[in-house]
Formats: C-alpha cells, structure tokens, sequence
C-alpha cells in the first residue's frame, strides 16, 4: 500500500517512514468567526446558540513523516490530520511548521484553533475542542515535544529536520560556536570565599571598642565606676550597707540634743530618766 504525503497529497517513497505521535478518536469541529483582538479566540463564541457553528465531529491525528535524503539525512515533517471517524477519509490536514499553527484558545485548555491547507495552498481556520481535558494535555504535550525536536522554536517559516538521526539533519545547518582558548588567553576562577575576609577586615575600623550603629537600637549608657569596700573602682553596681545600731543611736542622740531645749537635759535626769549609754532603751 502507497502511504500519502498528507501535506501535499502525493505518494511517499518507498522508503519513507510515517509514524502516529498522537490520536483523539472524537473532536468536535467548529467553524470559527474571524478574528476581532489581537488577544485570541475565544470558544464561548464557538459553543454559543447550541453549538450552532459546529461542523462535524472527527478523529485528529499527529503524523511524522520521515524522508530519506540523497545526502543521508531525512527530512521530517508533521502534519495534523482531521479524518472521518468512520472510513478514515481525510478532511483536512494542517501541515505543523510553526507554533501559530495551533493556538489555544483564552477561556478554556480544551479548545484550539488551527490553521489548516486545503488544495492549491488555501488556509483556513478552524476551531477544535476536545471532550476531555486530559486528551487536550496530551495533544498540546506531544505538539511541545514536535517543536524541540524539529526545532520550531526558533524556525517559523520551513520543516525542521531531526538532527539525531544523521549528520546532514538540523544540527548541521546550525554554525559550531568555538569556545577553545587561542594563544595567550587566561581563564580567571574565582572560588566562592576566599580573598573576601582580607577585605572585610579591613573594611572594619580599627577600634576594637566601637560599636556598629544599628537604626533600630541605641548604644548602651557609659557605667560609673563605683568604690567597693577596699576603696578599689568596681564596674559593677551595688547598694549601700545598711547603717549599725549604734549609729543609729548616735544619730538619734543628736538630733534630741539640738531640737531640745535648754535644761531639757537636767530635767530628765532629776525625774530619773537616762538616755545615755546605759539607758533601758539602748
């Protein structure tokens, strides 16, 4: 059996390699509004009035075609492909050479909108949903894994070829960059750490007693320093001792004799009362 080249509709080689990337067996297809923002489509447009813009329901399929060259390389190609679900009859085909080839819609991760070629190189878009999200991940994750391998990226206008399968692919149209050293070129390395504490020591002032200014905190006040019971200077503060009893009695003694009248003193001792040293109430 003669495979098809889907993109132009001739016989394949026959050493030509055609093989399936993906399958949805049902895909509802929408004849789609032009578009009105630079932003995308949007599918609640596509869905409105009772799916009134649907077309068909179809089967899509993902289709690498692999052509030997003269050279040894192949050319690769992939092609999208809406097919009659029940005879396998090609409805339309989308030849994938760019990402624009296939843009999701703003307002939902199960539609797509997908330029398509028909006879003659006519281009029209259509709108495609999927029923279920994870046949929509699929698609868009085997689309992702199209464009690294043939390099759409970074082309937008021809096939990529696959560079992992002969010298001649892609990977030869791509120019070699030369990063060896030519002759009296160095390399400086510079190890994480070190070099950096010279710096810092002397970066910091040469008082040891300074201290590092904080917006959000004041320096502590100076302490005084204090004479401890030897007479020595203490940094450390501390309460006075407590005055003895016979200071207490002593002081006590003078104030009586100079708030007391004259012959306060004889009276006192006439009636028998003693405040001296040996008084009752020492």
């Amino acid at each position: 059996m003669t495979s098809i080249n889907p993109s132009t509709g001739q016989p394949l080689p026959s050493d030509a390699i055609q093989r399936v990337l993906f399958i949805a067996s049902k895909v509802h297809i929408y004849q789609i509004p032009p578009l009105t923002s630079t932003k995308g489509y949007n599918a609640a447009a596509w869905t409105a009035d009772n799916n009134a813009r649907q077309i068909f329901t179809a089967r899509l399929r993902i289709i690498e075609t692999a052509i030997p060259a003269p050279d040894g390389s192949e050319l690769v190609t992939t092609d999208i492909l809406l097919e009659d679900p029940s005879n396998g009859q090609l409805f339309a085909a989308a030849p994938y050479i760019a990402p624009t080839v296939v843009e999701q819609v703003l307002d939902s991760s199960r539609f797509f909108a997908i330029m398509v070629q028909g006879e003659g190189g006519r281009k029209a878009i259509l709108g495609v949903g999927f029923e279920e999200r994870s046949e929509a991940f699929d698609f868009g994750v085997t689309l992702q894994e199209v464009r690294r391998v043939n390099g759409l990226d970074n082309l937008s206008g021809a096939a990529g070829k696959k560079g992992g399968r002969s010298a001649g692919g892609l990977g030869r149209s791509q120019e070699k960059k030369d990063f060896s050293l030519k002759e009296g070129e160095t390399i400086t390395v510079n190890i994480g750490g070190k070099g950096r504490r010279s710096r810092d020591e002397n970066r910091q002032p040469s008082s040891n007693n300074s201290i590092p200014s904080s917006p959000f905190s004041l320096p502590p006040p100076p302490s005084h320093p204090r004479l401890n019971g030897e007479g020595k200077s203490s940094s450390l503060p501390f309460l006075p001792p407590p005055p003895s009893a016979q200071d207490v009695k002593a002081q006590r003694r003078l104030s009586r004799q100079l708030l007391a009248p004259e012959g306060d003193g004889e009276a006192s001792a006439d009636f028998g009362f003693d405040d001296g040293e040996f008084g009752e109430f020492q």
